[in-house]
C-alpha cells in the first residue's frame, strides 16, 4: 500500500506542516491540513493584537506551499513589505485573510475563497475558527502566555493549556476518523504541534481513529526547552497533558532516537539545498516506508476527506 492510496491528514503549524502539505500536495482532495493559529509574533501577531482574531500567518503559508512558488498567486500571497512604517514588517498574505476574515462571519468562508483563488484542491482547516492563546505553567505554577513567550521559557512547562478552550469543526473530525494516515509534526513540539492537541474534540478523534498516527521528528533541535527531551519523554509529555498517546510511529533522521514506546523508522530525510529541511522525495519514501511497516495496523477506509 501506498501513500496515493490513502486519505491523509496532516497536523501541525509554521514551515513544517507546510512542508509537509507541498509534499504531499498530488493526493489532493485525499489530504487535509490541520493548522494550529495561536502564533503570537510577528505580522499575524500585530494583526491579532488590533482585532482579536485567529493567527493567519500558517494558514497562509499552508495554502501558499500547495500551489506552485513561481506562480503570481504565490508571489503575491507571499509578498512582505520592507520599511518601518505601519506597513513594514506584515506579509501581503496576512493582510488579506485578516480583511477577509473583517467581513466574513467565519473564518472557513475566507479560506475557502483563498483556495478558489489559488486553485488549491487540498482541504485547508484552521484548528479552530474560534481566537485562543496559548498558556504554559511552570512545574510551581507561574505561567505565561503566547507562543512567542513559551518558546523562550528557560524550562520545559509542566502542562500546557488553551485560553479560552475552544472546539474544531466537524471537517476536522470528519477527516480524522476517516483517515488512513494521520501526520504530526515536523516542527516546534510545543507550539506548532500540541497546541491542536489541546483542541479536546481533535483529540478525541485522534484516539478515536483507525488511522495509523506517524510523529515526524525535527532535522535539527528546535530552539525551545523541548530540545533537550527524548523521544520516549516527548510521548509521556503529550500523554500526561492529554491524557492519550495519539502516535504510533515516528520517522526520525537521527539514527540515535530510539523509543520503548513506539516504533521508530530511520531514514534520511535532509534536503541536498538547505539541510535543515524536509526533502520532498526524502519524505515520500520515509512514510512509504513507515507504511510498508506499519501495514497490518492501517485500514483503509474508501471516504474522501470532507472539504
Amino acid at each position: 500500500m501506498q501513500l496515493k492510496e490513502l486519505n491523509v491528514v496532516a497536523i501541525g503549524g509554521g514551515h513544517g506542516l507546510g512542508r509537509v502539505l507541498s509534499t504531499l500536495s498530488f493526493l489532493g482532495n485525499q489530504l487535509t491540513g490541520i493548522v494550529t493559529t495561536t502564533d503570537n509574533g510577528g505580522s499575524t501577531g500585530r494583526l491579532r493584537k488590533r482585532n482579536s482574531s485567529i493567527a493567519w500567518g500558517d494558514l497562509r503559508n499552508c495554502l501558499t506551499q500547495l500551489v506552485d512558488d513561481q506562480s503570481v498567486g504565490s508571489q503575491l500571497f507571499n509578498f512582505r513589505f520592507d520599511g518601518e512604517d505601519e506597513l513594514g514588517g506584515h506579509n501581503l498574505g496576512n493582510l488579506i485573510l485578516y480583511g477577509l476574515g473583517q467581513i466574513h462571519s467565519r473564518p472557513l468562508e475566507s479560506i475557502k475563497l483563498v483556495r478558489r483563488l489559488l486553485g488549491v484542491k487540498t482541504p485547508v482547516f484552521p484548528m479552530s475558527e474560534t481566537p485562543t492563546d496559548l498558556m504554559a505553567f511552570y512545574p510551581e505554577g507561574r505561567c505565561r502566555v503566547g507562543e512567542l513567550s513559551v518558546d523562550e521559557m528557560p524550562v520545559m512547562p509542566k502542562n500546557l493549556m488553551l485560553a479560552p478552550l475552544v472546539k474544531t469543526l466537524p471537517s476536522c473530525i470528519d477527516a480524522i476518523l476517516n483517515a488512513d494516515l494521520v501526520i504530526l509534526g515536523p516542527g516546534s513540539f510545543l507550539t506548532s504541534i500540541i497546541p491542536p492537541l489541546l483542541v479536546r474534540d481533535i483529540s478525541n478523534a485522534l484516539k478515536q481513529t483507525s488511522a495509523h498516527r506517524v510523529f515526524i521528528d525535527n532535522i535539527v533541535a528546535e530552539n525551545s526547552p523541548a530540545a533537550d527531551l527524548t523521544l520516549d519523554e516527548k510521548l509521556a509529555w503529550i500523554e500526561e497533558n492529554i491524557g492519550c498517546l495519539p502516535i504510533d510511529s515516528a520517522i526520525c533522521h537521527d539514527k540515535a532516537v530510539v523509543s520503548k514506546r513506539i516504533s521508530v523508522c530511520h531514514h534520511e530525510l535532509s534536503s541536498d539545498t538547505v539541510s535543515h529541511y524536509h526533502s520532498r522525495d526524502k519524505l515520500i519514501s520515509a512514510l512509504n516506508a513507515c507504511i510498508s511497516k506499519a501495514k497490518n495496523e492501517i485500514k483503509p477506509i474508501q471516504v474522501s476527506a470532507v472539504s
